[in-house]
């Protein structure tokens, strides 16, 4: 980072280098760890160590995974059996249903309309399902149930598992019949969180009506097929019977087959089945979207409106429990398509399972450090969460899941260094060229330079930046300075206007072995 600031500087003395000082575009966040590959790959044989643990005690009958890294699938594996009579082995272009994991394709096609200029988000989801225009509503101040109430569980309508898992097979007319008939609410539209496959039955139309093509079909043309997801389909009579994982359920100690539930109206919101290969380009394609960056966009949907769905767009609700003098924390919500959360380990997890009779998958990711998991299991209602957390665990113990580090914008080294240099002796042009209009109404300039000079003294003087800046984003940062007894912190916020300013600068004392970093996101006081 030293040099860095050094080469900043350094350009201002060249004719036009001026105007690159001062650009506040950063550069896209970035891997820092040369070796962050290679420690992932270390780490794969005890991640098939805990899958393969997972399956024997839970007795699942068959299994596949894969771990995707920057948007690749890195490691494929399989186990177990894709049908139990037979003893025929999963592979990994074993086919799987994946349940409700479908609800993240059915939002981005209503996203790909979208962004088309074919409807919004904010409609009333009535003007594209007419039946919906008769619905009661609960109270007389309630809202209309919109197209962003629908993709983030908000519409009002009760949570109905496992009542959905039955309805997969309704048919158009069926689905209908069932709107004009009414649907009770839990709640008002737009106030809470409540799971509902019948309101991603109710996208799925939304597609097929507005696309002018039965969901199926546009959900292959328009998704599966641009991204190579040849194995994947909404039947299950349109996968070759060797590559057919059956389903089964635990009875007695015995496996029993469960029967193939078959597609209808109700597939937008669970009737899809796919393979751990062709998931694992899914899960891909969602983390593509992250650094945003210029450059060329995915065929499929632009990476901004991917980000859009991995956002938080109705809370569900968080939880902070000590264990064993431990804080965990659990936070988090819908997106469109996909559960949102956070814990103590990681501030931003993408994921959604599935489950159905016979069936069960998860697919997780972590868009700041580029790692996903998927997993396909045939047992009902396959439990994924403790081992998919256990190889996030080895892969975070391994040092392999540090976060991308934002990168400074030049106009962000530029005053981070002519901070630093007022903290060691300041200078009141100097102050008065880097500040914003705010900064020396906020606290005048003398009394400011008169505690930072306190500050400065009672660390002993002669301060020198000491490591690299932690940067927030492009306009904020934070360093160190190490002093002859002691050390500071400085940070900087930059104003919103063009050249940017400084509008905040803090310098307070700290521990000499404390890093300029922020805390952890758990802790106990």
């Amino acid at each position: 980072m030293l040099r860095s600031i050094a080469t900043t500087l350094a350009l201002l003395t060249v004719p036009g280098a001026s105007v690159l000082a001062q650009s506040s575009v950063a550069p896209p966040a970035r891997f820092a760890d040369p070796e962050r590959l290679a420690r992932i790959q270390r780490t794969v044989p005890r991640i098939d160590s805990v899958m393969r643990a997972f399956m024997e005690r839970n007795r699942v009958p068959g299994i596949a995974y894969g771990v995707v890294v920057d948007g690749r699938l890195l490691h494929v594996a399989a186990m177990g059996q894709r049908e139990v009579p037979s003893r025929a082995a999963v592979d990994t272009s074993t086919v799987f249903r994946i349940a409700s994991m479908t609800k993240s394709f059915t939002a981005l096609a209503i996203l790909q309309l979208r962004d088309a200029g074919k409807l919004a988000l904010d409609d009333p989801a009535e003007k594209y399902v007419p039946e919906l225009r008769t619905l009661k509503y609960p109270t007389s101040d309630a809202p209309r149930i919109t197209v962003r109430h629908l993709l983030s569980h908000s519409a009002g309508f009760p949570e109905d598992n496992p009542w959905g898992d039955q309805q997969l097979d309704r048919t158009d007319a069926e689905l209908g019949q069932m709107i004009r008939q009414g649907i009770p609410f839990s709640n008002v539209p737009g106030v809470a969180y409540e799971y509902s496959n019948y309101g991603f039955a109710i996208l799925g139309r939304i597609v097929q009506n507005v696309s002018g093509q039965p969901y199926a079909t546009y959900i292959r043309d328009k998704v599966l097929r641009p991204l190579g997801m040849t194995s994947t389909t909404m039947q299950s009579r349109d996968v070759p019977a060797t590559r057919l994982a059956h389903g089964y359920r635990l009875q007695d100690g015995q496996w029993l087959e469960e029967p193939p539930l078959p597609d209808g109206s109700f597939g937008a919101m669970g009737g899809m089945l796919t393979s751990s290969a062709d998931l694992s380009r899914w899960v891909g394609l969602m983390l593509s979207a992250w650094p945003a960056r210029d450059g060329a966009e995915s065929p499929v949907l632009k990476r901004s409106s991917l980000r859009e769905m991995q956002q938080i767009w109705r809370y569900a609700g968080g939880s902070a429990v000590l264990q064993g003098g431990t804080l965990n924390l659990s936070a988090g919500g819908y997106g469109y398509g996909l559960r949102i959360s956070q814990n103590c380990l990681f501030n931003h997890i993408v994921a959604h399972s599935g489950g159905l009779p016979g069936f069960g998958s998860q697919m997780r990711w972590l868009p700041e450090q580029g790692v996903g998991i998927v997993a396909l299991g045939n047992l009902t209602y396959t439990g994924w969460g403790p081992p998919i957390d256990q190889a996030l665990e080895l892969l975070a113990g391994a040092g392999s899941l540090v976060a991308r580090a934002a990168q400074p914008s030049p106009v962000l080294a530029d005053m981070q260094a002519k901070a630093t240099r007022l903290v060691q002796h300041w200078e009141q042009p100097l102050a008065d060229s880097v500040a914003a209009m705010n900064l020396f109404r906020d606290e005048a300039a003398p009394r400011r330079a008169a505690e930072i000079a306190r500050l400065v003294s009672a660390a002993g003087g002669n301060c020198r930046p000491e490591g690299a800046m932690w940067v927030e984003n492009a306009l904020r940062g934070v360093w160190k300075l190490r002093c002859a007894s002691g050390a500071l912190q400085v940070g900087i916020t930059l104003a919103p206007t063009e050249p940017a300013r400084i509008q905040q600068f803090t310098v307070m004392s700290i521990p000499p072995e404390r890093q300029a970093v922020p805390g952890a996101v758990c802790r106990q006081q």
